[in-house]
C-alpha cells in the first residue's frame, strides 16, 4: 500500500528533481515504512510505501525494470496472483517472493495497454514506458484506490491523494463550481455525476476501471471493463449454485488474508460481515492467527427509538457469530463524547472535499483507529454485500412472478414470507401488488417525482450551474425494478468512485487496507450472473447466501428475517450536549456571503427557528440532514480561503 506521486514533462523537458520531492514531502504526514523516488529526463516517479503483504516488506518502489526500459510505481494489491503466474509463465521459483508491481509490468510487457484488465484486486499504477515514451496508468475495477491528475501547459502530474498537486507552481487552489453544484443536487451518496473531475478546478482523478495514456500532451482515456455485463450462470441443482458461491467467495477472502500483520474485520450482526467472518476466521487460525473484529454499539444512555424491525444494538447477534466461528477477538466500542459535528474537521482534511455520510463518520475512523492499535494490516468489511452476497428482495421476486401470471405460486410466496417476518399479509399484499402492477419501473426519478426532500442548493446556483433537471439514483422504493437497480449500482462508477475515496485516504492515514471480499470483481460478476429464483425461494429473502452459509454461521443469524441492524441511530443524541454550539455555527454560516451563493439560504434560515432544540428521535429528520451537510459544505468552503 503506498500514496504514489509523478510529474512528466513533455517535449522531452527534464523534470526538476526538486519539484517532485516537494510533493513527496507533502505526503509526511501518513506513516511509511519505506519513501524513495526515481527521477530520469523527463519523468519523476514518487513512492511513499506502507508494507501490508510480505511481499512488499522487500519491494522497492519506484522500481525500473532496465531489460524492458519499464519504471513503475504502484498502490496495489494484486489478486490474482496464481493466474498471473500461469498466463505469464513465471519460473516456480520466483513466485513466491515476486511482488505485485513485478506482476503489473510484466502485465504490461506482454498485453500492452490491456494490462488492467487482466487485473484482479485493488490497484492505482503509473508506468513510464521509455522506449514508447509513454505514461501509462490504471485504476481497478471497483475504484478502491483512488488517483488525481493535473494537466499543465508542458506537464502532467498526478497523486493518489490530491496535497502534492499543490505544490506546483502553476496550480492554483480554486472550486470547480459544477462540481459542488452536482455534489449539492445528488440527493444520494454519489457526489458527482461527472466522476473525472473533483471539486478543484484543474484537477481531475481517473475513474474507477479505466486506463490511460499520456504521449506528448495528448492523453487517451478508456474504460477496460463492465462489471454488470455477464452471461446468466445455468446449474442443474440448487446445491451447484450453493457449492460455486462457496468456491468464489472463499476465493475472494482468502485472497485478502495476504498480510505479514494481524487482519481486522468490521463485523455487525447481519450476513455480509458475518459471512466474511466466518470465511476468515477459520483461515487465519490455521496461520496461528486471530481475527481482530471490531464492533459499534450506542452509548450508554442511549434509549433505542427505533421501531421493533430495527436494531441499534447488535451485540448479542454479534456475539453469537463469533462464538459459533471462534477464533474471533471482540472489540465492542461507543465511542463516548464522539460525534458527527467533532468529526468534520477531521473528515475534511482526511478526504480533501466535502462528504456526505456523516453519520458514520465517528465510528469508521475509530474502527481505523482501534485496528492501527493492534497492527492490523488488513480491515476486511462486507460493505458491498447487499447487492452481491446477501442480495435477493422477497417482495421484488413475488411481484415479478405475479406478472408473469404465476398468481398461485406468487401469493403463496408472500404468505410464506410474512409468517417469517412477522409482518401481516395485509400489509404486504398492497405493497407486492403495487410492484406489480405499477408501469415499467423507471430507473431514474426526474425533478417532479422526487420525494419532497429538502433542497441543498441555491436556486440560483442551480440554475446557473444547469442541475435542476440532473438525473438522480431513486433508492430501492416500490417503484424501482429491484434487478435494474442492482445492476445500476455496479454500472454506475460514481458509487465505487465515493467508497473508493474513503477507503484509500483513511487507509493511508492509518497505515492498513480496507478491503472488501464483496466487493471482489469475481463475486460481483458471480452474483449478478446467478438467476434470481436462487435469491428468494419458499418465502426466505437472501436466500442464496442463507443457504450457503449453513454450518458457517449461527442460525439465529443466518435465517434472522425480522430484525436488521441500524447503524448509528444515537448520532443526533451524540450532539445535543452541543446543540446550541451548533445551531450557533449555523447562524454564521447564514451570514457567510461566499457560501449563500451556493446553499439554500433562504430555506435553511426558515427552518432552523424550528429546531431550537432536537430529540434523538429526529436522526432522520431530512431537515437536520440539510444542516449536516450544509455546515460541512460551508467548512470547506472556509478552508479554500
Amino acid at each position: 500500500m503506498s500514496a504514489i506521486a509523478g510529474i512528466y514533462r513533455f517535449g522531452h523537458e527534464s523534470v526538476y528533481a526538486e519539484e517532485g520531492e516537494r510533493m513527496m514531502q507533502t505526503l509526511q504526514k501518513y506513516p511509511a515504512d519505506r519513501v524513495c523516488t526515481w527521477c530520469e529526463g523527463s519523468i519523476f516517479l514518487g513512492c511513499h510505501a506502507q508494507h501490508v503483504t510480505p511481499e512488499s516488506v522487500h519491494e522497492r518502489l519506484p522500481f525500473y525494470d532496465e531489460l524492458r526500459d519499464l519504471a513503475i510505481t504502484a498502490d496495489a494489491i494484486i489478486d490474482n496472483r496464481s493466474e498471473l503466474f500461469e498466463r505469464l509463465a513465471v519460473e516456480q521459483g520466483r513466485r513466491q517472493g515476486i511482488t505485485d508491481s513485478e506482476l503489473i509490468l510484466l502485465a504490461y510487457d506482454k498485453w500492452g495497454v490491456d494490462a488492467a484488465s487482466y487485473l484482479i484486486g485493488d490497484f492505482a499504477f503509473v508506468i513510464w514506458d521509455a522506449k514508447k515514451h509513454r505514461l501509462y496508468g490504471a485504476r481497478d475495477m471497483t475504484g478502491n484506490r483512488t488517483l488525481y491528475t493535473y494537466q499543465y501547459d508542458g506537464g502532467f502530474a498526478f497523486s493518489t491523494v490530491v496535497a502534492p498537486l499543490w505544490v506546483l507552481s502553476s496550480l492554483r487552489k480554486e472550486l470547480h463550481e459544477p462540481w459542488l453544484a452536482e455534489f449539492l443536487s445528488i440527493r444520494a451518496m454519489q457526489e458527482s455525476v461527472d466522476i473525472g473531475t473533483t471539486v478543484y478546478k484543474h484537477i481531475n482523478q481517473l475513474p474507477p476501471a479505466h486506463w490511460f495514456t499520456m504521449e506528448e500532451g495528448k492523453q487517451l482515456l478508456r474504460k477496460y471493463a463492465c462489471l454488470d455485463e455477464v452471461e446468466p450462470l445455468r446449474f442443474k441443482t440448487g446445491g451447484e449454485y450453493i457449492e460455486a458461491f462457496r468456491e468464489v467467495f472463499s476465493q475472494a477472502v482468502t485472497a485478502r488474508l495476504r498480510t505479514h500483520r494481524a487482519v481486522g474485520a468490521a463485523l455487525s450482526g447481519g450476513l455480509d460481515s458475518g459471512a466474511v467472518a466466518s470465511f476468515a476466521a477459520p483461515a487465519l487460525h490455521l496461520q496461528h492467527k486471530p481475527l481482530h473484529a471490531y464492533s459499534y454499539v450506542p452509548v450508554q444512555d442511549f434509549t433505542d427509538w427505533t421501531p421493533p424491525t430495527l436494531l441499534a444494538n447488535e451485540r448479542s447477534y454479534i456475539q453469537s457469530t463469533a462464538r459459533y466461528v471462534g477464533n474471533i477477538h471482540e472489540n465492542y466500542m461507543d465511542f463516548e463524547g464522539k460525534s458527527p459535528f467533532s468529526e468534520i474537521d477531521i473528515w475534511l482534511e482526511l478526504m480533501e472535499a466535502p462528504y456526505k455520510y456523516f453519520e458514520n463518520s465517528f465510528w469508521i475512523r475509530g474502527f481505523y483507529e482501534k485496528a492501527q492499535e493492534h497492527n492490523v494490516g488488513v480491515l476486511l468489511t462486507g460493505a458491498r454485500g447487499n447487492f452481491t452476497v446477501s442480495w435477493g428482495p422477497a417482495m421484488d421476486y413475488y411481484a415479478r412472478q405475479f406478472r408473469r401470471l404465476h398468481w398461485l405460486q406468487s401469493l403463496q410466496g408472500v404468505w410464506r414470507y410474512s409468517k417469517l417476518t412477522g409482518n401481516r399479509m395485509s400489509h404486504l399484499l398492497p405493497v407486492m401488488l403495487k410492484k406489480a402492477t405499477s408501469l415499467e419501473a423507471r430507473t431514474w426519478l426526474r425533478r417532479g417525482n422526487r420525494s419532497p426532500i429538502p433542497s441543498l442548493i441555491h436556486p440560483e446556483f442551480a440554475k446557473r450551474m444547469n442541475v435542476e433537471d440532473i438525473p438522480v439514483l431513486s433508492g430501492t422504493g416500490w417503484r424501482k425494478n429491484a434487478d435494474q437497480t442492482r445492476k445500476e449500482k455496479f454500472s454506475n462508477l460514481a458509487i465505487a468512485n465515493k467508497n473508493g475515496v474513503m477507503a484509500t485516504k483513511l487507509s493511508l492515514r492509518y497505515g492498513l487496507w480496507e478491503r472488501d471480499p464483496t466487493g471482489d470483481s469475481r463475486v460481483i460478476r458471480f452474483c449478478l450472473s446467478v438467476p434470481f429464483e436462487q435469491y428468494v425461494q419458499n418465502g426466505r429473502d437472501r436466500a442464496l447466501i442463507r443457504k450457503a452459509m449453513r454450518d458457517h454461521l449461527p442460525d439465529d443469524v443466518r435465517l434472522n428475517q425480522r430484525v436488521r441492524g441500524v447503524q448509528p441511530a444515537d448520532w443526533l443524541h451524540r450532539m445535543l450536549p452541543c446543540w446550541d454550539t451548533f445551531m450557533g455555527e449555523l447562524q454564521v454560516m447564514c451570514h457567510d456571503l461566499r457560501a449563500a451563493e451556493y446553499l439554500n439560504m433562504d430555506y435553511i434560515k426558515t427552518t432552523m427557528a424550528n429546531y431550537r432544540h432536537s430529540r434523538p428521535e429526529q436522526a432522520s429528520d431530512p431537515n437536520i440532514r440539510l444542516f449536516m451537510h450544509s455546515l460541512i459544505v460551508y467548512r470547506f468552503l472556509c478552508g479554500l480561503n
